[in-house]
């Protein structure tokens, strides 16, 4: 364990108490970290590009609030905390989709709110596009449309760790793959909501070309944050329940 990591897994203890029990699964040869914590409708929460479970969800307090009305499952992407880091460009991208599936299926899960942030959002999206039947609603946090064709390769020169490969170069080469088009978006029929931090560019990027396309799905606006700020936030937290108890039992 990296300082940088023992230091985070101290402050989760510091802030939120005992952590959630952490488990693992197989999935389809990728090591998959995960954490259930409470009863109720499932809400998977699906976190950003160099983040984790912990540091996402778990350190800002966002899966103890939930987990006071739902069963909240929280996991590592692959590539990234303590799930496995696969090197090869075909082991991310849509099998990153596929995880949340295999996740559900390990558990015996049949359908789930599927909340993402940033890249956990791009996942998010294109989950509810591949897999309708298993979501029961959908939230996106820090992004919008990520447009089917999209080219995000220069994203990771301006990453951090980079040069340590946290994450592997091909988890950020896969994200193009996370696109979706247009007429695939206007047959999203999940109810779906966005939160978005009002110094985020990529309010700018995804989600106001989202909003001309799906003028129906409510946006929430998180005053004075930007992309990394934004899920540190009261009002972030809050967001996410309400579009969630807005949806619960429907």
């Amino acid at each position: 364990m990296t300082k940088t990591r023992a230091v985070l897994c101290a402050l989760v203890l510091v802030c939120c108490g005992r952590p959630a029990a952490a488990e693992e699964f197989d999935s389809k040869g990728v090591k998959i970290h995960y954490v259930v914590e409470g009863k109720g409708e499932p809400v998977v929460l699906i976190h950003g590009l160099t983040s984790s479970a912990a540091m996402n969800w778990e350190l800002p307090g966002t899966l103890r609030l939930l987990s006071s009305k739902y069963q909240v499952i929280a996991f590592d992407c692959r590539g990234h905390g303590q799930s496995g880091k696969p090197t090869a460009e075909d082991q991310y991208g849509v099998e990153m989709v596929e995880d949340v599936t295999r996740l559900l299926d390990h558990l015996k899960i049949e359908r789930a709110h599927i909340v993402g942030y940033s890249m956990g959002g791009m996942i998010a999206m294109k989950f509810v596009v591949l897999h309708p039947e298993r979501v029961k609603s959908g939230v996106l946090g820090g992004m919008g449309w990520l447009k089917s064709g999209s080219v995000l390769e220069k994203f990771w020169e301006k990453l951090p760790g980079r040069e340590e490969g946290h994450p592997p170069a091909a988890c950020v080469h896969g994200l193009s793959q996370l696109g979706v088009t247009e007429e695939e978006l206007r047959a999203v029929k999940a109810p779906m909501s966005m939160i978005v931090g009002d110094r985020d560019p990529c309010r700018k990027l995804y989600v106001e070309p989202l909003q001309k396309v799906r003028s129906d799905w409510p946006l929430a606006t998180v005053e004075g944050a930007g992309h990394l700020t934004c899920v540190a936030k009261e009002a972030f937290r809050d967001a996410v329940k309400d579009a969630l108890d807005g949806r619960a039992g429907k």
